[in-house]
């Protein structure tokens, strides 16, 4: 399993759809952390905890992407994600842009 601190390893001020917003996107944190190691069918789990906050399109480019992006199954790529968070909204929130962009997928 590979862990990713958001805040750590990434920006306690993550912001942004997409890397033309900066480089602070869900899409930039996407790139970086997620499709790799989840394409190789590989967990990883995902700190939340430590950010100022965490903006819809953030999460919904990050998360959701992944299913767009590599073309996977909702139910695979929730497979191999876990998450650390102090706020169980977040998780939740995250789990339903996976399931909406499986949805749209087909």
């Amino acid at each position: 399993m590979i862990t990713v601190s958001v805040a750590k390893d990434f920006t306690r001020y993550p912001a942004g759809r997409y890397k033309r917003n900066g480089e602070t996107s869900g899409e930039a944190f996407r790139e970086r952390f997620l499709e790799d190691p989840i394409r190789k069918g590989e967990t990883v789990l995902v700190d939340f905890d430590g950010t100022v906050g965490y903006g819809s399109s953030f999460l919904e480019e990050a998360f959701g992407g992944v299913v767009r992006t590599l073309r996977l199954p909702a139910d695979f790529v929730i497979k191999h994600l876990s998450f650390k968070s102090s706020d169980p909204s977040i998780p939740e929130e995250v789990v339903e842009y996976i399931e909406d962009a499986g949805r749209k997928l087909g």
